[in-house]
């Protein structure tokens, strides 16, 4: 076993081949859509299985998403009526000073979101651009969140602001988002209206202070403002819910018996 995967010297594999580095085969790595999803985690097995239902039910127990495939999977067009959208931000060429010269990489950042409370940010830096863009797309799916909307005065109709007073923060960059009355819609900077329409956020005031034209920062001091929503315990939840167990104690039973079925 130990002699297939490498050994247990450090590094990926073996050691290079007769003249220099080893260069990795054409067909080395298959795609990722063509390829048959194999859970790796717990949380992936039981997904798969059919056993967690909805993908509130992980936030519920702050259980972390290791796999993009969960999150591709809870908004499939037989899962969620709404369908996850993604859209690059910005790509920025980046450099790195080395012996041999300046090394260039682009950093691309991706904002994902299914305009109902959901939402997610992720930055990836590659050689190419279509890697990066591809990398910075499955951790946005990793960092997807629950934003929580409520309403500005009269309970009338679906949620279409933010609840309460939030604000988020990244470098200089602070941002404030204020719930507004309906039919506001978003008063902010391009920025901004692009995370919040991805959050299902309607109509909302927003003020921003810093150096916001580093729009990675820009964007993650929203978005970190909109995984403050549910930070607040405001008086509708205060209500006592019985606890519902986590879906590894649910299921224990069940994961042991597929352990010991396939160790035989």
């Amino acid at each position: 076993m130990a002699a297939e995967r490498g050994g247990f010297t450090r590094g990926f594999g073996g050691k290079p081949q007769q003249g220099g580095r080893s260069r990795p085969k054409n067909n080395a790595r298959p795609d990722d859509e063509i390829k048959q999803w194999v859970p790796v985690t717990k949380l992936g097995r039981l997904t798969q299985e059919g056993k967690i239902t909805s993908i509130e039910d992980i936030y519920l127990h702050s259980i972390p998403i290791k796999e993009y495939q969960i999150v591709d999977y809870f908004f499939q067009p037989e899962m969620s009526d709404h369908k996850l959208k993604d859209d690059v931000v910005k790509i920025i060429p980046v450099q790195k000073q080395t012996n041999a010269g300046q090394r260039t990489r682009f950093k691309a950042i991706v904002a994902i979101g299914d305009g109902n409370g959901h939402c997610g940010l992720g930055t990836k830096c590659a050689k190419e651009v279509a890697t990066a863009i591809r990398g910075a797309i499955i951790y946005a799916k990793l960092s997807l969140i629950p934003v929580r909307r409520g309403y500005w005065g009269n309970k009338i109709g679906d949620p279409h602001t933010v609840p309460m007073k939030v604000s988020g923060k990244c470098g200089s960059v602070r941002v404030r988002l204020i719930p507004a009355p309906r039919g506001t819609q978003i008063v902010g900077a391009p920025t901004t209206k692009k995370l919040l329409s991805f959050a299902g956020v309607k109509d909302c005031f927003s003020s921003s202070s810093g150096h916001t034209k580093t729009r990675g920062n820009f964007l993650k001091a929203v978005f970190d403002a909109l995984s403050q929503t549910y930070g607040y315990l405001t008086p509708d939840l205060w209500r006592k819910i019985k606890l519902q167990p986590s879906p590894f104690e649910q299921w224990s039973g069940y994961m042991v018996h597929v352990n010991q079925s396939r160790r035989r």
